[in-house]
Parts: structure tokens; C-alpha cells; sequence
């Protein structure tokens, strides 16, 4: 939400400086996000005259300008390469030093073409006035020469941008802004009374509301005979200082009635609608070309208004082109209305439009300003157009029903921990529209018609608390008692930092991807029941609940290919659904690793070797399991995965067949162009909820990590199996022998060819030996090897290589 300074002054009455204002504003919850002070900005800026424009020696565009800046200084050579550079005239000037805002430069003193320039004579889009940069600006002759051009351009009007609650949709007009302030002891509230303006005959246009529930009012009024020229200077310049372009005096006081009291209007051209006005629901073969130049397909969910003829407008959120007004319209239909919020933005959501009615319907508006507003805007286009009006045609609620709640006074001491006096809150409250009955422990508050967000007694509470100032608020700590203090993260939470962690150690980027995703992508991946189905899909690629991770990623990492990155390794943890229950639902780490994305690190590798493979997916998924607190020693992965993994590249880490922690490998070619990406791309999706937890019997306290002041042992051993052995069974075997001695088992090698059978295969381990109490002898460590070798020949059928 934007306002200006000036604009905030015409409802507010106040002498507070700018920085005041804007921290008073943020104080009572509506944040100030940005301001914009031209004349702040443009200060260094000057007005100067060019004495004389000469051709530069060494460049044809170019011409060596003497410029009078002023003041009595002496004329100032500049190099301009403006067409319109000439003598005499008068144009805005800036001197070596000066911050650039269109440009993003710091002026300095620079030789063009052998000729030194020392300042700069400036265009609008150099100035960030306008988009104009076809030459420098060009003012009045009579303009001073010397003076500073924002004063005398009288742009010391400084635009305020405002961050706003949902709930705060009152203060979608500035009347509503000044209206918190002057609560706020900033100013006097400025509130105009709006007389009705006496209709001069019946209104010919009937109105007919099939479904009240979609339009609760309608007020409507026709002004014959005026004149739609160009709006006034002061109504164009608050216009264009906020960002909106102004059409004509008609459109633009719609606007200005949008930002200034929140409440949105329409305007039809009378002699382009046909017949009556009907407010309905569209049907399926309709379709509206509307004032943005865009045709939209409507269905029975749309609200629209229709004439004789066919659809004239979507109700609330945008007009149509064939009853727009232009320069050529005399009669004129005001529409001022109410609409069902949640259908508005069901509405604005299908269709994809963001309108300023629909921001404002979509929050709901002040009912009871309804038949108001349309005077207000009748008024204005008396003023600015002339015209005759007809009386109003109202349908439907006028006002709507009263307000009122108890309110016990002692409710703000006990939510909020501050004392506020009975006077005080009855001021407060009075000031932001709210009106109190009573002295007791108990008092009647009636509630403002353009609050809708106020249902209760907490409410009250948050007005008064915003008012006085959170910053009153006291700091009170919690009671801890005697016990210890319980962990204030779940099990889960602590597992999802930690997973984030270690991905992002392994150098992987954090992504967040839609919660939804297309029914045949969920499907792929095991989802796309009926009862995942989203309701009411903001778009028809986001239809389901998303089964898994990957759909999204793989979207991600392939746009990034798209766009010229694909050497991507990206992660995500998050929810996942796989049923209606609350048991089908997890929370999955899951990463995808594309092109050159190797866990050794990211970018392009001269000998291709940085290539990620199943074995990077895998070491992604363990380090996840072994960061979120996994028994790692438990853990068993099986060959093979689900069908959107590549069959023999990838694998299943378990805690036996009845406990799937998670699936890891190369993602199956025909997954992939399910998906439209391209490959390889490989991938891990583990599921934290699965992870069992740790033991919570007390147990003897142990160091985290148990050093040992004796040397460890390595021993290498290489075994002859069957093909079809796991590495892994040796590993286990190995492990088992001694859990207290073998600190650590790797394979280091896997070797099939030349000396050894057809069938066979010969697979190296690294053996660590570390002990505890005592240096083992020889003798010992041959002991604790031939174990190893009998253990691993009893498991596997394999026999030491020689």
C-alpha cells in the first residue's frame, strides 16, 4: 500500500516530521516498508541554461555545451549527446559527484572523446521521473537558473509504502492509515462527512441480483452528460506518485476512491450497455475480453455482471473492454458494491489476475460504506466532468447487522501484563471507530462496520496493546521450578535441522518446491489418490499432494539446466502425503545431484570423474540417517529400489524388510521423461519419521567419543566370493567378530578379470583394529585376523585370496 505524504494530510492533521510518522506507523503493526523522498534524492540536482552547443570535434553525436549553473559561477563545460541539446535552453544539471539514480552511477569529472566533460545535463529516466531518455528534459524558459530542481519542480512530496496484515484491510485506504494514527496521538483524524447527492431523475437501469450470497449489495447510479477529459493535476500526480498511470478523470476517480477510502468502484460507459444489469454466475460458454486486453474463459464459479448482450464485467476484480469508458463517453454508470470474499479470490486465483478490487474484496470491505462511497465518487465526477445524476438503485443490504461484544476490562492486564486505565481504553478505542457502553468489570464494545476482523474480546485486546505500544509490553520470564527444563524442539525437529545441516556440509543447496504437484507425477510416484486431490488447485499442474520430494526437485535442477546451470545438487525437507490419515503423512529429506555435481564438489572436472553417480545419492542418504541419530551399524541396504529408480543402480537402506528408512540411486530413464527432465539425475528420498528412536532407559554415562592412547592396527584382507555376494555381508561379517576391538571396516577394492575364476569375484576390505586396555602383541592381532577370516568364510562361502 502507497501513499504520499500530502495525501496522508488531507485525513490527518499533523505538524510529526516524516521519521516520526513512519516509526509510529510500524509501532502499531502497519510496517513501513520503504520511503521515497525525491526531493531527498534529487537535491544535488540544478536548474541550468546552455550557453552554447558546439559540434565535438572527434564524434558526430556528440556536442560541447557551455552551461550556466548559476549563482555567479563561471559557465561549465559538459559533453552531451542529447539531439536536442541547443543553445538557450533550459534543462536540469548535475555536477561531478553526484549520485545517478537512473544510471546506478556516481557522476565524475571524465574526458569523452579528448574533450573533458565536467558534469552532466540529465534526461527524466536518468532522473527515475519517467521513462522519457529520448533527450534531456527541457524546461520553461523562465525556469531560475541556480535553484534546486525538486523544490522547484515541487516534488517534496514523499511516497510511504506500507506492509499489510490480511486482516488489516480498512487500511487499504489512506483514510483508514490516518485513522490509527491520530489514535495513535499523531494528529487530528480528519473525517469529512459525505451529503448525498440528490438524484435528478430515476435511474433507467435496473439492477436484478440472482444469488445474494455472491453479491450481499448493489448500489448503482447513472450521470448523464459528461465530459471525460483528463483528470486534474493534483488527482494525476498522487496518481503517478504511486505507481499508477492516469487514464481519464473518469477511471482515475475510481482509483483514487480505491487508495483513498479502500473501496472499490466500477464505471460503465451507459450507452455501451445494453438492457438491464444482472449480477449471476457465468456460464460455460462465456468468455470476457477485459480492460486488460486479456480473454478470459469463465464457468458457473465466476461471478459476473451481464447485461442483455452477455458479460460486462468479473465481479470485483476487473472490467470489461466493451463498457470501458474513453475520451468518447457522456453518460456514465457508477457501481459500487459488495462481494463474497472467498469467492473473489477463488475467481481471481483461477483466472490469474491481481487487481487492486480484488485485494481489496478478497479482504472484505466496509459494508456500511457502500451507498457512502458512491456518493463520494458521484460527487467527484460532478466536480471534475459536470454531468446530471439520476437517483441511486440499491439492492440487496445497505448496512449490515451490529456488533457488539463483552468486553471485561481486566482482559488486557491478563493477556497483555500492562495496566491501562478505563479513560484510556475508552479513548483508544473511540478513536479507531469503536464505541463503549459502561463503567463496570464488564463493558460493552460495539464494533466499527469496517472491522471485520474483530470477532472477540482478544481483539479488543490487540487494539488497546497496539495503541499504547507493544514495546510496554513487560518481559516476563518463565517459570522454571525446580525440574529440569524439558527440550523445547521434538525429536523430528531436531532430526530436520540436523538432515538440513548435513546436506548442506556435503554442499548441497536448500530448495523449497510446491506442496503440489501434477496428478501424473504423483501418480509416478506412488500418490495421486482420490483423496489427495487438492479442492481448489491455484493452478492444473498443481492438482495432488505431493507423494515425494523428487517431482519438484527435479523441476528445479532441470529449470536450472534450462537456463544454462546444470551442474546442480539441491535438497529439501519436507512434508510428504501419502494418505487422508495423519500416520500417511512424513517428514522426507530428499536431494537430486545433475551433471558435474559429484559430492566432491561442485562445477566442471577436467578428467569428467566429478560426474555424480548412484554412489554420491547413497552417501547423501547416510549422512542424513547418521546426522538425524539412525543406528547406523543397524542399517541394511538391498539392491533395487521403487520403479522410478533405475533397477541396477540403485538401492534400499532398511532396518529390516518391515522398516524402509529410505531409497537412494540413478533416476529411471522413463521417470525422467514422465517428468520432462533430462538425465542423468540422481537422487536419495529418506523418511525421518521411520528412524527409530534412541534408547531412554538411564544408562551409564559415557563419553561422546572414547579416545584410546594406543596405536591402532590396519590389516587388509582380500576374500574370493560369488559374484552374486554383497560387499556389505562381508563388511557385517568382518564387523562382528569383535565389536569392541574392530572400530572400522571399508572396501577398498572389487576386482573381476585376469587370475580369478568365471563366476568369482574378489572383493578388499580395510580392517581397524584399535585396542583399549593394552599394545596387542603379534600374536593377538593374528588371533583376531584368522576370527575374521573364519567368520567371513562361515557367512559368504568365500576363501582368502592368496
Amino acid at each position: 500500500m502507497k501513499f504520499t505524504l500530502s495525501w496522508l494530510k488531507d485525513h490527518l492533521d499533523t505538524d510529526e516530521p516524516l521519521e516520526k510518522l513512519a516509526d509510529r506507523l510500524t509501532m502499531i503493526g502497519l510496517e513501513v516498508e520503504n520511503i521515497e523522498d525525491k526531493a531527498k534524492a534529487l537535491k544535488p540536482f540544478t536548474i541550468a541554461r546552455v550557453i552554447s552547443a558546439e559540434q565535438h570535434p572527434n564524434a558526430d553525436r556528440l556536442r560541447v555545451c557551455m552551461v550556466e549553473t548559476g549563482n555567479g559561477a563561471a559557465p561549465v563545460q559538459v559533453v552531451c549527446g542529447a539531439p536536442n541539446a541547443r543553445a538557450g535552453l533550459v534543462s536540469v544539471f548535475s555536477p561531478p559527484g553526484t549520485y545517478i539514480p537512473g544510471k546506478d552511477i556516481t557522476l565524475g569529472v571524465g574526458t569523452i572523446r579528448g574533450v573533458e566533460s565536467r558534469g552532466m545535463l540529465c534526461s527524466a529516466a536518468e532522473l527515475q521521473i519517467s521513462n522519457d531518455h529520448d533527450g534531456i528534459m527541457e524546461l520553461p524558459a523562465d525556469a531560475p537558473v541556480g535553484a534546486g530542481y525538486a523544490e522547484w519542480a515541487a516534488l517534496g512530496d514523499p511516497v510511504i509504502e506500507i506492509n499489510l496484515t490480511p486482516n488489516r484491510q480498512d487500511c487499504t485506504g489512506v483514510h483508514g492509515i490516518a485513522r490509527d494514527l491520530a489514535a495513535a496521538d499523531m494528529g487530528k483524524f480528519i473525517d469529512h462527512t459525505i451529503k448525498p447527492v440528490k438524484g435528478e431523475f430515476p435511474c433507467p437501469v435496473k439492477v436484478t441480483v440472482e444469488d445474494a450470497a455472491l453479491c450481499p449489495g448493489f448500489a448503482l447510479r447513472l450521470v448523464r452528460g459528461v465530459k471525460n477529459g483528463t483528470s486534474p493535476e493534483w488527482l494525476q500526480k498522487r496518481l503517478t506518485a504511486i505507481g499508477l498511470r492516469p487514464i481519464n478523470a473518469l477511471v482515475d476517480i475510481t482509483n483514487y476512491m480505491t487508495y483513498d477510502r479502500a473501496r472499490p468502484l466500477h464505471v460503465f460507459d451507459a450507452k455501451k450497455v445494453h438492457g438491464n444489469l444482472v449480477v449471476r454466475r457465468a456460464r460455460d460458454d462465456e468468455s470476457l475480453l477485459a480492460l486488460d486486453g486479456r480473454t478470459y474463459n469463465l464457468d458457473p464459479g465466476i461471478c459476473v455482471i451481464a447485461d442483455d448482450h452477455g458479460v460486462e464485467s468479473l465481479a470485483g476484480i476487473m472490467g470489461g473492454e466493451a463498457s470501458g469508458c474513453d475520451e468518447t463517453t457522456t453518460d456514465v454508470l457508477i457501481e459500487s458494491a459488495l462481494w463474497n470474499e472467498i469467492n473473489i479470490a477463488q475467481t481471481g486465483r483461477k483466472l490469474g489476475i491481481n487487481s487492486d478490487a480484488r485485494y481489496r474484496f478478497e479482504r472484505g470491505v466496509d459494508p456500511a460504506f457502500m451507498v457512502p462511497g458512491l456518493e463520494l465518487a458521484t460527487k467527484l465526477v460532478l466536480e471534475m466532468c459536470g454531468g446530471t445524476p439520476s437517483e441511486n438503485v440499491v439492492v440487496g443490504k445497505a448496512f449490515p447487522d451490529d456488533r457488539v461484544i463483552d468486553f471485561p476490562v481486566t482482559e488486557v492486564k491478563r493477556l497483555a501484563g500492562i495496566e491501562v486505565p478505563l479513560p484510556e481504553m475508552k479513548r483508544i478505542l473511540s478513536h479507531l471507530g469503536f464505541m463503549m457502553a459502561g463503567a463496570g468489570p464488564v463493558v460493552k464494545v460495539a464494533v466499527p462496520t469496517w472491522r471485520t476482523d474483530v470477532h472477540g474480546k482478544a481483539d479488543i485486546v490487540e487494539e488497546i496493546v497496539r495503541i499504547v505500544g507493544v514495546d510496554k509490553v513487560p518481559e516476563t520470564p518463565f517459570e522454571r521450578g525446580e525440574d529440569a527444563r524439558k527440550p523445547v524442539l521434538t525429536p523430528l525437529q531436531l532430526r530436520t535441522a540436523r538432515a538440513k545441516r548435513a546436506l548442506a556440509t556435503r554442499g548441497m543447496v536448500e530448495a523449497v518446491t510446491w506442496s503440489f504437484i501434477a496428478k501424473p507425477a504423483a501418480e509416478l510416484f506412488g500418490g495421486g489418490k482420490r483423496e489427495l486431490e487438492v479442492a481448489n488447485p491455484i493452478a492444473s499442474d498443481l492438482s495432488d499432494m505431493r507423494p515425494s520430494l523428487l517431482p519438484g526437485l527435479i523441476a528445479a535442477a532441470q529449470a536450472n539446466a534450462d537456463r544454462g546451470y546444470g551442474d546442480v545438487a539441491i535438497f529439501e525437507v519436507g512434508q510428504i502425503f501419502r494418505g487422508d490419515r495423519p500416520q500417511d503423512q512424513f517428514v522426507a529429506a530428499s536431494g537430486v545431484r545433475r551433471g558435474f555435481a559429484a559430492s566432491e564438489g561442485l562445477g566442471r572436472h577436467w578428467s569428467g570423474s566429478a560426474a555424480a553417480d548412484a554412489f554420491d545419492a547413497k552417501a547423501d542418504a547416510l549422512a542424513v540417517l547418521a546426522a538425524a541419530g539412525a543406528p547406523m551399524q543397524a542399517l541394511q541396504i538391498i539392491a533395487g529400489g521403487p520403479k522410478w529408480l533405475h533397477p541396477g543402480r540403485s538401492g534400499t537402506i532398511q532396518i529390516g524388510p518391515q522398516n524402509v528408512l529410505g531409497h537412494f540411486g540413478e533416476m529411471h530413464p522413463r521417470a525422467l521423461e514422465a517428468l520432462g527432465a533430462d538425465g542423468p539425475v540422481m537422487a536419495f528420498e529418506v523418511i525421518l519419521d521411520r528412524i527409530p528412536d534412541a534408547k531412554k532407559k538411564p544408562t551409564r554415562a559415557k563419553p561422546a567419543i572414547e579416545l584410546s592412547a594406543f596405536q591402532p592396527v590396519s590389516r587388509d584382507f582380500a576374500f574370493i566370493v560369488d559374484r552374486n555376494v554383497k560387499a556389505g555381508d562381508i563388511v557385517r561379517a568382518a564387523q562382528g567378530v569383535d565389536k569392541k576391538l574392530i572400530t572400522g571396516v571399508t572396501v577398498f577394492d572389487v576386482y573381476e578379470g585376469k587370475g580369478i575364476e568365471d563366476g568369482k569375484k574378489s572383493i578388499a576390505i580395510a580392517v581397524t583394529i584399535q585396542p583399549r586396555e593394552k599394545t596387542l602383541t603379534d600374536q593377538e592381532i593374528d588371533a583376531v585376523a584368522a576370527r575374521i577370516v573364519a567368520e567371513v568364510t562361515k557367512k559368504t562361502g568365500g576363501t582368502l585370496r592368496g
